[in-house]
C-alpha cells in the first residue's frame, strides 16, 4: 500500500513541476491560466487520493477527503473560468506575450517608420 501511495505522490509532483514549466513557457495568458487550473486540479486531487489511501481504515478521514475532492472538482473550473472571463472583459489580448527584446525591436521599427 505504501508503494502505491509513494508512486501517486511522485506522480502528483511530476504533474506540478511540468505544469509550472508550462506556465513559464506558454506565451498566451489564457493558456497560462488553463495550465494553472490543470496543475491545481490534477496535483491536489492526486495528493488527496494518496492521503485517503494512507488513512483508508479511518472512515472519518475518508469521508473528509471525499468531500474535499468533490469541493475541488466543483470550485476549480469555476475559479479558472472567472479568471479567464475577467481577463477577457478587461481587454487582455489573446495575442502572444512579448519579451523585452521583442518590444524594443518593435519600438525601433516604429521610430524608423515615424521618425
Amino acid at each position: 500500500m505504501n508503494a502505491i501511495v509513494i508512486f501517486i505522490l511522485i506522480l502528483s509532483w511530476l504533474f506540478i513541476v511540468f505544469g509550472l514549466v508550462a506556465i513559464f513557457r506558454l506565451k498566451n495568458i489564457y493558456t497560462r491560466i488553463l495550465s494553472a487550473a490543470t496543475i491545481d486540479t490534477v496535483g491536489s486531487l492526486s495528493i488527496l487520493i494518496a492521503l485517503m489511501l494512507i488513512n483508508i481504515t479511518e472512515y472519518n478521514y475518508v469521508i473528509r477527503f471525499i468531500l474535499l475532492i468533490g469541493f475541488l472538482l466543483i470550485t476549480t473550473p469555476i475559479s479558472s473560468h472567472v479568471n479567464i472571463r475577467s481577463a477577457y472583459l478587461t481587454g487582455v489580448d489573446i495575442k502572444r506575450l512579448e519579451s523585452k527584446a521583442d518590444r524594443e525591436k518593435a519600438q525601433e521599427k516604429e521610430r524608423d517608420l515615424y521618425g
